[in-house]
């Protein structure tokens, strides 16, 4: 039942079996099959660091130490696993009669790695249950959600992909250990009380990674290590991004990013959104309204900024590239009904990023069109990729069925992108997606947070979204300022919330403002993409002088961050460090940190406290213990351990900074 082959532990009981390997410092991988082999995929893992562990095998029970973490299983197969201190972390929740003098031995016959055939087919229903050790336990990360709670303890998460949501199934505990769900399968977790259950509705391997730290900083890096960093983030990353759905024409465009340097505001990146071609699938600019992009990248970027053009994945029939991508194959499949996928300014399909030939043949299309006349950045938009409908079921990708391997679909559409742009020799790579998966990172993933209401509960819960990706290893992460649906520049209540937001949008990651305003602006034009029609303006100026002033403000201490944030970035691309950091994260020997939800580090000396509600003029934030800290607006130093309430009128977001005296924005 239990055997050594070469630095793994190797179980097998009936059709079952068992691997258990040293992946990295203080890490495990944990794999069980009921097929005849385990397959080659990885998944989200590279390949590890080589360490020397240590197994035993004994009569009752086998063990692998490697490093500070332990795992032993018995002759009935029961995983459980330890820190080198002796705390157990890790139990699997099983009730049999398989050993009956267990002090578990139960009648309700529950395994705990339950594979659930799925008739006719060789795959299985996976589910995998693990005891509630610990009824304090915190779990933070698993990517984004639409929900307001950073403490996922009691939640129950879709592990699938939607607009405004991205399953990243990476987690960190209080207990001091993260765990990584390497299965790309649509599914499930639930982390209750009784009982944390992890589920794959399709596959036919369980697949896990576990890593032991003493400090979540030192878990995150060990996990960085396993499944890698973001490249460095060039220099255009660091600044302003100006963006609205969407700019109507090149001459549109060219006179914002004018108006921007007219005004003397620093902007690094201007966008060209969707529906600036004919047909959805062409991939390029439709010359009706974009006669001259080369002509117009060069003047946007002798101004000092960056064109960034929107790309999206779904192909039309009428597309100039239809029948090629159908021919070769290059196209997702459909289950059942007929062949398309999205309903939006027409039915499309979507191509199949899954597909090394189709990642190839997007990218040949992208470098004639864009990257040849300047364009060094793309937002690769609907990345999970969204669907008109989500039945998971009814499509299938060239790895297979969309229920099997979904979630690995936006980190092969970010591939596509970051290995072309590699080969024409781009050094540093970073490009805007709706979504990714655990592993994305490392493909220049820059993700945002969708197309979410603008409202201040919506606020709340892109803060929340930001900290949790942060800790799921996807360090760059931002927000459309503003929210995307709805709002209305002239509406006194939206610009109270756009100013929230823009101030906040200061501290993120990367600064952008996007979003789909009110009134509707006319048609322009008849043909090609010209029905999607344009928002209201969304320049800073659009929103009042007061708000105007707000921004200007905030974009100079954006200015001022440069070299804090290029320092970061290293950070990230080195350690998998995030750029937006949990409370907990550099604090984690004070409790109270470990259940502040809306307030946050920016790096190891900035804390963040961003006004959420409407007609706010103040808010209270704790200090954590052991420094002082410098308040921004007004020069005061305060004790750490405490809670103060902080004044905060419009034009302030309270801002503190680690030490006495220490004014990080100082010219």
């Amino acid at each position: 039942m239990f055997e050594k082959i070469n630095d793994a532990l190797s179980f097998r009981y009936d059709t079952e079996k068992v691997l258990i390997e040293p992946w990295g410092e203080n890490a495990i991988r944990v794999r069980a099959t009921k097929g005849q082999v385990f397959d080659d995929n990885n998944w989200a893992l590279l390949s590890p660091e080589k360490t020397k562990p240590i197994i035993n095998i004994i009569d009752e029970k086998a063990e692998l130490i490697n490093g500070k973490v332990r795992v032993e299983i018995s002759k009935a197969g029961k995983i459980e696993i330890y820190k080198s201190s002796g705390e157990k972390i890790i139990e699997e929740y099983a009730r049999n009669r398989r050993d009956i003098c267990h002090p578990k031995c139960s009648a309700l016959e529950i395994e705990a790695r339950e594979f659930k055939p799925i008739v006719g087919s060789d795959n299985y229903h996976l589910t995998m249950r693990f005891e509630t050790l610990d009824q304090d336990e915190k779990i933070y990360g698993m990517g984004q959600y639409q929900q307001p709670y950073l403490n996922l303890k009691g939640l129950d998460i879709e592990l699938a992909h939607r607009n405004s949501q991205a399953s990243v199934p990476f987690a960190i505990s209080s207990n001091g250990f993260g765990f990584l769900w390497n299965n790309p399968s649509v599914g499930r977790a639930v982390f209750g009380n009784n009982i944390t259950t992890y589920e794959a509705y399709s596959t036919r391997v369980l697949d896990y990674f576990l890593i032991v730290g003493d400090t979540p900083a030192e878990i995150i890096k060990g996990y960085a290590k396993a499944t890698g960093t973001v490249p460095e983030m060039p220099e255009y990353g660091l600044g302003f991004w100006q963006s609205k759905l969407r700019y109507q024409t090149q001459d549109e465009l060219i006179n914002v990013a004018r108006e921007y340097k007219k005004r003397h505001i620093p902007l690094d990146v201007i966008v060209v959104d969707f529906f600036h071609w004919d047909k959805q699938g062409d991939w390029k600019f439709d010359k009706t309204y974009w006669p001259e992009p080369e002509k117009m990248i060069r003047e946007i970027n002798d101004m000092g900024t960056e064109v960034m053009v929107s790309i999206w994945p779904t192909v039309s029939p009428e597309s100039e590239n239809y029948q090629e991508m159908l021919e070769k194959g290059l196209l997702i499949n459909t289950e059942r009904g007929i062949r398309a996928s999205m309903n939006f300014q027409g039915e499309t399909i979507h191509f199949d990023a899954t597909n090394p030939e189709a990642r190839d043949y997007i990218w040949s299309r992208a470098k004639e069109n864009y990257y040849k006349k300047g364009v060094k950045i793309f937002w690769l938009d609907e990345a999970e990729p969204e669907y008109t409908v989500y039945d998971f079921d009814n499509y299938r990708y060239h790895l297979g069925a969309n229920v099997e391997v979904g979630n690995i679909y936006p980190n092969c559409y970010a591939r596509a992108f970051y290995d072309g742009m590699k080969k024409e020799g781009q050094k540093n790579v970073v490009n805007l997606l709706r979504c990714t998966w655990a592993g994305g990172q490392r493909y220049g993933a820059l993700v945002w947070s969708g197309d979410i209401a603008s409202s201040f509960d919506s606020m709340r819960n892109q803060i929340v979204a930001g900290l949790n990706m942060g800790i799921a290893g996807i360090p760059w992460w931002t927000t459309d300022i503003g929210g995307f649906h709805g709002g209305n520049p002239d509406d006194p209540e939206f610009r109270e919330l756009f100013a929230r937001w823009f101030a906040w949008g200061a501290f993120c990651p990367v600064m952008r403002l996007h979003g789909d305003r009110e009134p509707r602006q006319p048609q322009q034009g008849v043909t090609g993409g010209a029905t999607c029609c344009s928002g209201a303006d969304n320049e800073i100026w659009s929103y009042g002088d007061e708000v105007y002033e707000i921004c200007k403000k905030y974009i100079g201490i954006r200015e001022k961050l440069r070299p804090y944030l290029r320092k970061l970035m290293i950070e990230a691309h080195t350690d998998g460090a995030p750029i937006m950091r949990t409370m907990f994260y550099e604090f984690p020997e004070d409790e109270e940190c470990w259940d502040i939800d809306f307030e946050y580090m920016l790096g190891p000396d900035i804390l963040v406290a961003p006004i959420t509600y409407a007609n706010a003029n103040s808010r209270i934030v704790y200090l954590p213990a052991g420094c002082q800290w410098y308040e921004y607006e007004t020069g005061l130093n305060y004790e750490g351990g405490q809670a103060i309430e902080v004044l905060a009128p419009l034009d302030v977001i309270p801002i503190f900074f680690r030490g006495k005296d220490n004014n990080i924005l100082a010219d």
